[in-house]
Parts: structure tokens; sequence; C-alpha cells
């Protein structure tokens, strides 16, 4: 059994997800988690650009 590095917790299968630019090997539900947390960063990040004018490239 493997054992998920984020949680600590053993899992039949781990995946690979890149997270802040980095590939990080998880557990589903992690997995699940670091992409919703990566989803509202990029929204948030995208809203306050928006309000400042931003018109550069990220």
């Amino acid at each position: 059994m493997a054992v998920c590095k984020t949680c600590g917790e053993e899992v039949e299968e781990l995946v690979a997800v890149k997270v802040g630019g980095k590939t990080k090997t998880m557990c589903e539900d992690c997995a699940d988690r670091a992409r919703e947390e990566g989803e509202v960063a990029e929204a948030s990040e995208r809203a306050v650009q928006g309000m400042m004018e931003y018109k550069g490239r990220r």
C-alpha cells in the first residue's frame, strides 16, 4: 500500500498533481482539494488584476 505524503493515510493508488508549478503525489481526496484551492486562488488573482486594470501577462 502507498502512503499519501499530504495526509499520511494509506491508499491503494497515488495521483500526480501539479501544485504551484511542482508535481506532487497524493491521494485522490488531497488531489481534489489541491485542484480546488488552485482554482480559487487563480480566480481571486484574476479578480484583483481586473480591479487594478492589470494589462500585463502572467
